[in-house]
Parts: C-alpha cells; sequence; structure tokens
C-alpha cells in the first residue's frame, strides 16, 4: 500500500510539479489481478482499484493492524468497468457499469471477480474509519435520480449522482457519488469551493486516450493545476480547491470523508478570489 503523509497547505506553495503529483496524485489503479491502495493520512482515506481477471481477495496486509480489511472500517466501491460481482461472507453482489456497493464495517471474507475474463470489470473504492455497523447495500445506477446542475453556457451541463450519503445508503462517514459532464461541456466544480470539515478523492474516467483534464487545486489565492488522464485519481485536502477543466467530456467520482457527510456543507469561494 502507497503511504501518502499529510501536507501543510504553507508547504504546498512551494512544490514542483513533481513533488505535487507525489503527494496527491494517484495513477496504476486497475493493474489487472492487483489491489492497488494509496492510504491517505488526511482523514485516512484509502483510495483503491481491483481490475480481476481471476477472482481476487482483499487483504488487509500489515498496515491496518487489523486481522481483515473492515474490522474498523467501512467501503464504497463503483464499478468503472465491466460487469463483475463483489462476494462478501459468501453473499455475491453483481454490478454492472457504475453499479455501485456499500459495504459496511464488520464484512470479513470480501473477493473481486469478472464476469468475462476478456473484458474485466474496474472496481473503484474508498474506504475510511467506521465507528458502527451499517448494511450492505447495492446501489444501481438506473435507480439513482439525479440531480442537474450547470449549462451549456458555462460549459458544465452535468448530472450528480448521489450513491452514498444521508438521505440514501447510510455510512459512518464515507459520502461518495458520480458526476456525468454532458457531450460539449468541460468544467466542473467552478465557480469553487472548500469544505474545512472533510476531505474529497476524485477519480476522472470515459476521457479518450489522448484527452486530459487540469485538475485545479491548492488554497483559493495560490492556486496550482495537475494534469490528469483517463483513470487517475487525486487527494483534495479540506484547505485545498477542487475543480477542473478537460479537453473533452468525462466523468468523475467523488468521495469524501471527514466530520460531517452534509452535501452542501461547503465554503464557496468567489471567483474574484482566486488566483
Amino acid at each position: 500500500m502507497d503511504i501518502r503523509h499529510s501536507v501543510h497547505p504553507e508547504d504546498a506553495k512551494k512544490y514542483t510539479t513533481d513533488e505535487l503529483r507525489n503527494r496527491f496524485f494517484i495513477q496504476d489503479l486497475f493493474v489487472p489481478n492487483e489491489v492497488k491502495m494509496v492510504y491517505s493520512h488526511v482523514d485516512r482515506m484509502i483510495t483503491g482499484g481491483v481490475c480481476p481477471i481471476r477472482p481476487v481477495l482483499l487483504e488487509a496486509g500489515i498496515g491496518l493492524g487489523v486481522d481483515y480489511f473492515l474490522e474498523r472500517r467501512e467501503m464504497g466501491i463503483i464499478n468503472i468497468g465491466n460487469a463483475g460481482t463483489v462476494t462478501i461472507d459468501g453473499v455475491k453482489y453483481d454490478l454492472n457499469n457504475t453499479d455501485g456497493l456499500y459495504i459496511g464495517m464488520g464484512a470479513k471474507d470480501i473477493s473481486f471477480s469478472s464476469a468475462d475474463a476478456s473484458k474485466p470489470a474496474k472496481f473503484y473504492f474508498n474506504s475510511a474509519p467506521a465507528h458502527k455497523t451499517y448494511p450492505t447495500v447495492k446501489i444501481e445506477k438506473s435507480k439513482i435520480i439525479p440531480n442537474h446542475l450547470g449549462s451549456i453556457d458555462q460549459s458544465n451541463d452535468r448530472n450528480i449522482y448521489k450513491y452514498i450519503h444521508p438521505q440514501g445508503v447510510k455510512s459512518c462517514q464515507v459520502v461518495m457519488g458520480m458526476t456525468v459532464l454532458k457531450p460539449g461541456n468541460m468544467w466542473n466544480s467552478m465557480p469553487c469551493h472548500t469544505h474545512d470539515r472533510r476531505m474529497e478523492v476524485y477519480l476522472y474516467f470515459n476521457l479518450p486516450e489522448n484527452a486530459v483534464v487540469f485538475h485545479l487545486m491548492g488554497e483559493p489565492t495560490e492556486t496550482r493545476h495537475v494534469v490528469m488522464r483517463n483513470e487517475q485519481a487525486i487527494i483534495s485536502p479540506s484547505w485545498s480547491i477542487h475543480s477542473g477543466v478537460g479537453t473533452h467530456c468525462y466523468t468523475f467520482i467523488w468521495g469524501m470523508a471527514g466530520e460531517n457527510q452534509t452535501f452542501d456543507d461547503m465554503d464557496h469561494v468567489a471567483m474574484e478570489t482566486l488566483k
């Protein structure tokens, strides 16, 4: 497991491009038959990916100090690949593309498999510490009523799908969802915001091979950018904005953990404040 330590915003101002990427940028999440994970000391969020050609078991390893991965954690999963199955303590959950799954604390035996090894699933997950057990729930994207935001005039016409949140599938602290930009739109989360009470992780996908997203981060008066490509993720500390503009429309998964789960609890940043 790759470990990422917390970063003070005053230090981030001095980072080179490589240093910025080393601290926050996540790539190579979907290596066949491996569980790839990044552990962030920001709210102790784990970001991971599994691309199973054959069944792959989720193991805690030595870094978490527990007997099994979800002994003291919960997890949200969204499948961004082809059809696959997550098996939890003998119970199978079939997930098609963009279907999700919440797994409560205490689930012991978790494995991932693909319906067709030649067309594997790609399970993306966020996991955070938990204090109680909520029920494991399959989340079908087709049953989520999206929130429509933005407009073509602002190049941010998009639909937001909330998977794990207080008014839907319950969790201790993980909040998770997906934003789909409509064709011809490139901006997300602009005007931007921070939220001092929680961190966030973005996974960008559905990008063509030669397309990129310029992900904006940093304090509002000290912004930086990270160039990102398909199926790459980035950690956003609570003090950082998290916006992006692409050379093509795209989809991204947002996952949060921290003090609260209120979706609209945001510290909005005026456009004239940005530098």
